[in-house]
């Protein structure tokens, strides 16, 4: 599969410390780098990115938003039951401190001197659930992370009693269908079924946050202090938020049974939260990873979008002041607020839950890989699916279609199938996930994008590129530096008032190079493997149900008048040749134990 030519575009474009910390760590390997020898590079600012597979800690120049360092951790996934998916909140909170310790450490190597980090701003994973409690600080029980459907019987029940079954039900407050994917449904089955969170609410110990709200938290004092807030994006994505009035909505509390006095404070996305417990920095802005990657791709302006490849995939497209209502199963969110006395502004989502996890299953469930870069490589020999299509419906299909009921599938295998093409099926499901959002998306816009930016762990596979270009018949632009979420943490945390240290004017903002990928292949093939695609995903919905299926038998499936002459028959039958009159007379007592299984009353 050929891959797209490189070309030079314009294209525009944002440490947390323990109480004791690393103080010393830090501040000892400041001192022992000479002053004298130290690079004056200006203002630094960092982002805590904080995402649902991996923790990273990155500083960037604030003049030219060129990347100084950065770190990585992993974060453990576990599984406790079928489709339950959870992460500790401990770890979580641990993997920032590590990441930060060691960013600080290799700029330290590097003689630039830490202190003139002027903040620091926090991304995260969205619709991760957490429950603590405010005077131990210990979480109540383990993160629940958004892609978990352990709520699918909860989300049915509330479906179930709205008008016509809509699970838009609530759209017109939340921009949200009801759904297994957002925070209010997961802290419902907290409250519901972990003693521990109930005990907590009814005592006035608990504290209900994203991730955001609990690094936060922790990070600026914990119980002894700690700032308990949240911005507007991640707020917009609980279903217990308002987004026409920004703010929490009683009646939607209500309608979940929610007690307000465990949410967190609604703030900006851009204002100063509060200082770090050590060594004194400042928190001063959060968004929401997707909003994050959206202000690092600079989509200021109506009409701009970006496509980030994570765990799941996420297209948002700026729709401006006033938020844009779907009618074709897209999410209305808000995009970023980025400062107190800003107006918001909107976009419109599609949400694909498996994009990046499907490398992570090929490789841990299947063995089939052992690394990322393998996947390409095993794709690139083969150069086509042969007729092989992937639904990673793992979770449920989210937009367009909000079915959890739906599970994935392979189909089209033939002898001659092997893992090569397996691989090649995996990369083009992304591509085909992503093409049903830009369709929904320009249904709803009237406007068809002529290409799309991208961003993401995953933009590094070139030949993925490549086949997401094909697949939607327009251009895919890649900036040179993947790393926009915390870029776009790092701005709103730099242009925050009280530090202005980053200009968001369009004439201020640094020019980076882009590279494009052109499609290479006619409309009509595109067209016709989209379409066998969307053959599949019929294939895979309506899957699992949480309804009990009922024990059958080979008579079940027959009129109960047909049986019961039919047994009463072979028992006379049985009478007359083995003469036991005692099994015959046993029979009433039968059919009347099996027409209870039948919920039917026979009378003799």
């Amino acid at each position: 599969m050929p891959t797209g030519s490189g070309t030079i575009k314009k294209n525009s474009y944002t440490p947390v410390l323990t109480p004791g910390y690393r103080k010393e760590t830090a501040h000892t390997n400041s001192r022992m780098a000479a002053s004298s020898n130290r690079i004056m590079l200006g203002p630094l600012v960092a982002a805590i990115d904080q995402g649902t597979s991996s923790t990273r800690f990155l500083v960037f120049n604030a003049k030219t938003a060129e990347l100084l360092s950065h770190h990585q951790v992993e974060i453990k996934q576990s599984f406790p039951k079928e489709g339950w998916v959870e992460e500790d909140p401990k770890e979580i909170l641990q993997s920032v401190y590590e990441c930060m310790d060691r960013t600080c450490e290799k700029l330290t190597q590097l003689n630039i001197d830490i202190s003139n980090i002027k903040a620091i701003g926090v991304t995260n994973q969205r619709e991760t659930t957490l429950v603590w409690d405010k005077e131990t600080g210990e979480p109540l029980y383990n993160a629940i992370v958004w892609l978990d459907l352990r709520t699918q019987s909860t989300v049915e029940r509330l479906i179930s009693k709205t008008p016509g079954r809509n699970k838009n039900h609530l759209k017109h407050k939340t921009g949200l269908p009801i759904s297994t994917y957002f925070s209010a449904v997961k802290l419902r089955w907290l409250l519901d079924n972990v003693d521990e969170v109930a005990e907590a609410v009814v005592t006035h110990r608990a504290m209900f946050g994203t991730v955001d709200s609990w690094l936060i938290w922790c990070l600026t004092g914990g119980k002894s202090g700690g700032v308990h807030c949240t911005d507007v994006t991640n707020a917009s994505r609980t279903m217990l938020f308002n987004i026409h009035t920004l703010d929490w909505d009683p009646e939607l509390c209500k309608y979940f049974d929610i007690p307000m006095e465990i949410l967190p404070k609604v703030r900006s996305s851009s204002e100063i939260y509060g200082l770090m417990v050590s060594p004194g920095f400042q928190t001063h802005k959060c968004l929401g990873d997707q909003s994050a990657a959206l202000v690092g791709q600079m989509c200021f302006q109506d009409g701009q979008a970006k496509n980030t490849y994570g765990t799941g995939c996420f297209l948002l497209r700026n729709t401006g002041a006033k938020p844009v209502m779907s009618d074709h199963g897209l999410l209305t969110t808000v995009a970023y607020k980025l400062g107190r006395d800003k107006p918001a502004c909107y976009a419109l989502e599609g949400s694909v839950a498996i994009a990046g996890a499907v490398v992570r299953w090929l490789k841990d469930n299947l063995g089939i890989i052992q690394t990322s870069t393998e996947l390409e490589k095993l794709a690139a020999s083969v150069g086509t699916s042969y007729g092989c299509y992937f639904v990673p419906a793992f979770s449920g299909l989210y937009a367009p279609y909000w079915e959890p009921s739906a599970r994935g599938i392979i189909c089209g295998l033939t002898q001659f199938t092997n893992r090569s093409h397996l691989a090649f099926a995996a990369l083009e499901a992304v591509c085909f996930q992503t093409r049903e959002i830009l369709d929904a998306m320009n249904q709803d816009s009237g406007i068809p994008l002529t290409q799309l930016q991208v961003d993401g762990g995953m933009t590094s596979n070139r030949l993925l590129m490549q086949l997401q270009a094909d697949i939607l018949c327009i251009p895919v632009v890649k900036p040179s530096m993947p790393e926009t979420t915390a870029l776009g943490a790092a701005m709103a945390a730099g242009a925050a008032e009280g530090v202005s240290v980053w200009s968001l004017r369009p004439e201020d903002l640094s020019e980076v190079t882009s590279e494009k990928f052109e499609p290479q292949i006619n409309p009509e093939e595109s067209e016709f493997r989209y379409a066998r695609w969307k053959k599949a995903v019929q294939r895979a919905m309506n899957w699992e149900t949480t309804e009990p299926v009922s024990e059958t038998s080979i008579f079940s499936s027959l009129p109960l008048g047909f049986y019961v002459v039919g047994s009463m028959c072979m028992l006379i039958g049985a009478k007359y040749i083995s003469g036991q009159c005692l099994f015959f007379a046993c029979l009433p007592l039968c059919l009347l134990k099996k027409n209870r299984n039948h919920n039917v009353h026979t009378h003799f």
